[in-house]
């Protein structure tokens, strides 16, 4: 480390730089791996290389001596070191990089080998221009095959190879604006019907955008999931839990798959894991049951009356060292309200002493849970004033109101609510 600067200064780079044209094997690779030593964990002096071109000449000199192993792995090398620059993808994205480690990587047997292409692809896949570009040399296929020999094995490097192609699978299919995505989803799914529990984090990332999800629903992915959730209830792998949920709260985001999820039992599924000590998998919990229940009246009605549910929530509202719990219960106990429009619920919902959360919630930083608190708070005036009345007035929701109207940083849908609400609370002689 200490040699290299003295190196830089003397002016070493530019020569070095020169001599990548040599046509002599040898004296390629010790001066990609003169270069690459000076240039370790420097980004300025990577940079420069940059500047200077080594990329074009470097991506020629795989696709020249792809038969020479050692000048293989010293231009991957290089290239996972410079492919983590910004400034390189663009000069990556000008060659025909995609096509050439396609190549390399189809003709790779060894596990190590194919581990090194791929922290060069990372990088690289997370360009868009160059994302496209290996679609297009058949990256997916070459994937898609790796999926499918190692999905039933129990053996650690094929499983570590399984996380990274689907991973990198996730990289190049997400936003779905390739026209095989559909078909690359399908396939994977089919290829990972035995062994879900390895494919997780790519069916969750897979289910960010709704095309997806409506073709995972289709398939039957949420039966699979909701399996292999049932076998994890007792010996509770949180990472297990986590992924899956996660999973099913993007699919039940598209509104053609909220009621077939429904009718396939998966709020059942999700409601075994309410006794969960673990945040994350609560968070998630509560942020599935609330896109299922999204314009579901009959399932918001259903989950609304159930008392274990509401107490929990309850009890979660309070949870004061996890933000994302806590603010996810509101607003879960105010959707079971706003899609019900039940009595049932309210009167579960004041017994179960949820109205003082609901009224807090109201005075929320965030405009959409204001009103998401406002509404319910409405509909609860305007259909259950009665029995939520004490409640309401020791959790001093009039002045509340009184501070939400008169606050000129308040949001006109806020005022507008809140007006709504006071109309319903005009009914109440107290």
């Amino acid at each position: 480390e200490f040699m290299r600067n003295p190196c830089v200064d003397a002016g070493l780079i530019p020569p070095l730089v020169q001599l990548l044209n040599c046509k002599d094997q040898e004296v390629l690779l010790q001066t990609g791996r003169a270069l690459g030593n000076i240039c370790y964990d420097s980004h300025t002096l990577q940079s420069q290389l940059i500047n200077m071109g080594v990329i074009p000449t470097l991506v020629k000199l795989l696709g020249i001596h792809c038969q020479n192993a050692a000048l293989t792995e010293m231009c991957l090398v290089a290239f996972g070191n410079l492919a983590e620059l910004e400034s390189s993808k663009e000069q990556f994205a000008y060659t025909n990089i995609a096509e050439e480690l396609v190549k390399l990587f189809k003709k790779q047997i060894e596990h190590d080998k194919k581990e090194m292409i791929f922290e060069v692809l990372a990088p690289l896949a997370e360009n868009d221009v160059i994302k496209l570009q290996l679609v297009e040399a058949g990256l997916v296929e070459c994937l898609l095959e790796i999926v499918q020999k190692t999905v039933d094995s129990d053996k650690e490097d094929d499983i570590a190879e399984l996380k990274t192609a689907s991973d990198l699978m996730v990289l190049l299919l997400l936003g779905g604006k390739y026209k095989r995505s559909k078909e690359i989803t399908l396939l994977f799914l089919k290829s990972s019907c035995k062994n879900l529990s390895n494919n997780l984090p790519f069916t969750s990332d897979l289910s960010r955008t709704d095309g997806n999800c409506i073709h995972m629903v289709d398939n039957g992915i949420v039966q699979k999931l909701m399996d292999l959730l049932d076998r994890h209830v007792e010996d509770g792998n949180v990472t297990v839990q986590h992924a899956a949920l996660s999973a099913l709260r993007n699919l039940a985001i598209p509104v053609v798959n909220k009621a077939k999820m429904l009718s396939a039992g998966v709020a059942e599924a999700v409601l075994k894991f309410l006794r969960s000590e673990m945040p994350p998998v609560q968070f998630k919990l509560l942020g599935t049951l609330r896109m299922l229940i999204d314009a579901q009246a009959e399932a918001a009605e259903q989950l609304g009356k159930n008392v274990k549910l509401v107490e929990r929530l309850v009890e979660w509202c309070e949870a004061k060292d996890h933000a994302g719990v806590m603010g996810e219960s509101n607003r879960l106990l105010s959707a079971l309200i706003r899609h019900s429009k039940s009595k049932d619920v309210i009167r579960t919902i004041v017994q179960s002493g949820g109205i003082k959360h609901l009224v807090t919630m109201a005075t929320s930083e965030h405009v959409i849970m204001q009103n998401e608190a406002l509404v319910a708070l409405a509909l609860i005036a305007a259909l259950e004033l009665v029995t939520a009345e004490k409640d309401l007035e020791n959790a001093q929701l009039v002045q509340i109101l009184h501070r939400l109207l008169s606050d000129d940083r308040s949001a006109p849908e806020i005022k507008y609510n809140s007006m709504v609400l006071i109309c319903a609370l005009i009914g109440s002689g107290e």
